[in-house]
């Protein structure tokens, strides 16, 4: 029997028309958006012939779109050991470093890709995003360290914004965010309508001022006859949002929620989303709960849309303070001591425990490494098998 062999890894014919069969079958999964069986699928095609690089690569997208960054990293790379000639296995790894933060590895692959297909529009437009975002990281550690960037909320005049005659949408009482506040900014966004500019700052401000002295771990206790509803990602997706509530009721004090981050991107209606959750937030900040997830970030922001929407339906300056809030953001919740919710996966150390994470100064970006961004960050990195204390 004739067999196929590389990487002293040998696979018999029968296995290499199965695997195939079964990227083929995945193929058709990822076109319909299934990511997740797409996974499966290219995992089973891996295990039947390990020495073929597009599988890596595909899986290594799959992961991308499912945004397992770290699993999508390791397949990308996987794909280019395999077959250093293969210009996807280097795009798909940059596009991997590039959501990981990883900006100077991310160019390194972009301009090989650009080198080797110097006509791939599509290539040539993501070196040159990369490297912008390359040379403005460097231009900004020249002239400036993080922790003494001019605060935003600080240049904010809320006094010197006007209220128009004209505006007849949703007013705070009295500085303050109440029940049929909250009804009638939920009513205004289902009609596409915009809150006052005023109304949107102050919201920022307030909610600034609340997290910043909130610890980076939030201890819940909920009754044994309790309900306690955790929401994952919104992205955006503000009519998902309003039939969440109408499926399990407004969130009160005795209806409390938990969002579990990834608020914003993706969706058209991120603005909407982040200021129904923040003035929630405002109204009942004993019994609604939000953590950050991997993109309340410049970089998710800047890539994914969130940014370009703050500044389009309101301004750049507010887009920067949006920043200054997310950075304040919890990173987790402990639940009756039991159990812990965060957006992102499991440590690569053993030892990290939970005063660890109450410990992390949390005021910034979140960083290449540590405990850190591994709260934040979506999807488990490879070779996780820990877990907190």
């Amino acid at each position: 029997m004739s067999a196929e062999t590389q990487n002293n890894v040998i696979v018999s014919p029968e296995d290499i028309e199965l695997a195939e069969k079964y990227k083929s079958e995945a193929n058709e999964y990822f076109k319909k958006q299934d990511f997740n069986n797409a996974i499966e699928l290219y995992t089973k095609a891996i295990e039947k012939n390990p020495n073929v690089a597009i599988y890596y690569a595909n899986r290594s997208f799959a992961y991308l779109k499912t945004e397992c960054f770290g699993y999508a990293l390791t397949g990308a790379s996987k794909a280019v050991e395999l077959d250093k000639t293969y210009v996807k296995g280097y795009y798909r790894r940059a596009a991997a470093h590039m959501s990981l933060g990883k900006f100077k590895e991310a160019l390194k692959d972009y301009e090989y890709v650009t080198k080797v297909r110097p006509n791939d529009k599509d290539a040539k437009m993501k070196y040159s995003e990369c490297n912008k975002i390359v040379k403005k990281i460097a231009f900004e550690k020249a002239i400036s360290v993080e922790d003494n960037k001019k605060n935003i909320a600080d240049s904010i005049n809320l006094d010197a914004m006007t209220i128009e005659n004209e505006y007849t949408g949703p007013a705070l009482e009295d500085g303050k965010v109440t029940l049929k506040f909250m009804k009638d900014l939920m009513e205004l966004y289902k009609n596409q309508g915009k809150l006052h500019r005023k109304y949107a700052y102050k919201i920022l401000l307030d909610i600034k001022a609340f997290f910043m002295k909130q610890p980076s771990i939030i201890d819940v206790t909920i009754g044994d006859d309790d309900k306690f509803t955790v929401c994952g990602d919104i992205h955006g997706q503000f009519y998902d949002l309003m039939n969440i509530f109408e499926l399990n009721g407004l969130p009160s004090e005795t209806n409390p929620y938990l969002f579990n981050g990834d608020f914003v991107d993706r969706g058209s209606f991120s603005v909407e989303c982040i200021f129904t959750l923040f003035s929630f937030k405002l109204l009942y900040p004993n019994h609604f709960f939000m953590s950050r997830g991997n993109h309340e970030s410049v970089t998710m922001n800047q890539m994914y849309g969130f940014d370009g929407e703050v500044k389009s339906k309101y301004t750049a300056q507010m887009a920067d303070l949006f920043t200054e809030v997310y950075n304040w953001l919890p990173l987790a919740h402990c639940l009756n001591k039991r159990v812990l919710v965060m957006h992102g996966g499991l440590f690569s150390r053993d030892d990290v425990t939970l005063e660890e994470i109450r410990s992390i100064e949390r005021n910034r970006q979140p960083p290449r490494g540590g405990p850190h961004v591994r709260v934040a960050l979506v999807g488990p990195a490879p070779a996780t098998r820990t877990s907190a204390q």
